[in-house]
């Protein structure tokens, strides 16, 4: 079995900054750390966490040390790719041994029994993201370096519509370039991405695709032309997705409930 954790759109900025005035990100981060330590021998080992991008806020460079800090209690090595808040070169200075020098922020790696592929949708300067011709050829020789064997495939940017207005309007710009990149693969796949701040399901070219919720805040659902623009200080925790057979996902949150109660 292998076990891969996913965190996202943690938008870590400087120690006593509030992102856009309201939301202590540092603070919700530490929270779900600690949760995530206090139940470690409850889910069982972890092989690998993911950070699917906006890891930071502003992309500088103290938001990265700060972030780092902040993920260190769970001594996991993190695969990790930008999303639209992160700064591609800040990015790669601060996680030098693990990025590649130059170009996009491309990769692929062995996890046990999953090939994990991360891509790179930033568009600097921007809010959408899209896959470049250089990052979809990238994703092809990947697939033919995975074999046929368990693929997670992570991006920031969805590569499916949220139904949220104001986040479709910032997504992915070539959704159909990654169904097509995929939909002759062999083996199971399962796609993951951010930016949404929540968890969907969906199905793209036969393969599960879900969106992960972040650890601070969240979009709510609403499919109004008229709906209102901003996030909810809605905590909701990350996922946890085991490969056995097939691929599970299960959500974790940042705080337990009480219980358990006999039924």
């Amino acid at each position: 079995m292998t076990a891969i954790l996913q965190i996202t759109d943690t938008h870590i900025v400087a120690e006593g900054v509030l992102v856009s005035g309201k939301l202590d990100t540092g603070a919700t981060l530490k929270r779900l750390i600690t949760r995530l330590c206090s139940i470690k021998d409850q889910i069982g080992a972890i092989d690998a966490v993911l950070v699917s991008g906006d890891l930071s806020d502003d992309g500088s460079a103290e938001s990265y040390e700060r972030f780092k800090a902040l993920m260190a209690p769970l001594g996991l090595r993190l695969h990790i790719i930008p999303g639209n808040h992160d700064a591609r070169e800040a990015m790669r200075a601060a996680f030098v041994e693990q990025l590649p020098l130059k170009g996009p922020l491309n990769w692929d790696v062995q996890v046990g029994e999953v090939h994990m592929i991360g891509l790179d949708t930033l568009v600097e300067g921007h809010r959408y993201g899209t896959l470049t011709d250089e990052t979809l050829t990238y994703l092809r020789n990947a697939l033919i370096r995975a074999n046929g064997t368990p693929v997670l495939l992570a991006l920031h940017h969805p590569p499916f519509p949220s139904g949220i207005k104001f986040m479709d309007d910032i997504g992915l710009t070539n959704q159909g370039a990654i169904k097509q990149a995929v939909s002759g693969y062999s083996g199971k796949m399962q796609i993951v991405c951010g930016h949404i701040h929540s968890m969907m399901l969906t199905n793209i070219a036969g393969h599960v695709a879900v969106s992960a919720p972040s650890p601070n805040s969240t979009f709510e659902y609403d499919q109004r032309a008229e709906a209102p623009i901003g996030f909810f200080t809605q905590e909701d925790g990350c996922l946890l997705h085991r490969w056995n057979d097939g691929f599970q996902t299960v959500r974790i949150g940042p705080v337990a409930g009480a219980g358990p109660y006999s039924f």
